[in-house]
């Protein structure tokens, strides 16, 4: 038998795509337009703390502390613990969800129980980005994505956005840098400064 001979394939690179980023009126817009409770205190979950879909499904009841205004993300990707953010406003709805759903063991619970499901919460987000009038094709992470460019907009030191998302490398959350406008209205455009 011949010898085979081995060759160097180079893999193609994989496309790095700009996440889709709802502006703050697209943001507001789908809550506002949200009706169901459930919904909305997710959407604002979302939105307040930049979790991932999987990781808005793991909440426990007890992952939440309205005291220091924060939320653990427990066995987050990687399986790492970390915690964020959550707005004051948010609480206002979650005591109004926790008094309509009571949930027992995490806040977002499907309808016999145990936790919601992924399919769930993408259905609930396409019907609400056509309700919302939307043409970005936006999902449920979308709202993660926004967390992350708003709090850059705002001036947010980029390595504090970093542990808020969980990111293990700097190099990831820098995506946000990319889409942001911040700081473009400052910049003159050279065709501005000729005479024609």
């Amino acid at each position: 038998m011949g010898q085979r001979k081995l060759y160097y394939v180079e893999r193609p690179k994989k496309e790095k795509s700009l996440p889709i980023v709802l502006n703050k009126k697209e943001v507001t817009k789908l809550i506002k337009l949200t009706d169901n409770l459930k919904h909305k205190t997710l959407f604002m979950m979302a939105y307040s703390t930049g979790m991932r879909n999987s990781e808005l499904l793991n909440v426990k009841t007890t992952d939440i502390d309205e005291e220091r205004g924060i939320i653990n993300i427990r066995g987050a990707k990687g399986k790492k613990d970390r915690i964020s953010l959550l707005s004051q406003k948010f609480f206002v709805i979650l005591r109004e969800y926790y008094q309509l759903y009571a949930p027992k063991e995490y806040i977002f619970e499907g309808q016999r129980g145990g936790k919601y499901s992924s399919a769930s919460i993408q259905k609930i987000m396409q019907q609400a980005v056509i309700r919302a009038g939307i043409t970005k094709p936006a999902t449920i992470h979308s709202f993660r994505h926004s967390f992350a460019t708003h709090l850059l907009e705002q001036g947010t030191d980029l390595r504090y956005i970093q542990k808020l998302l969980g990111h293990e490398n700097i190099t990831t959350t820098e995506i946000y840098t990319h889409i942001t406008n911040k700081g473009l209205d400052k910049i003159d455009n050279p065709l501005d400064s000729i005479d024609l």
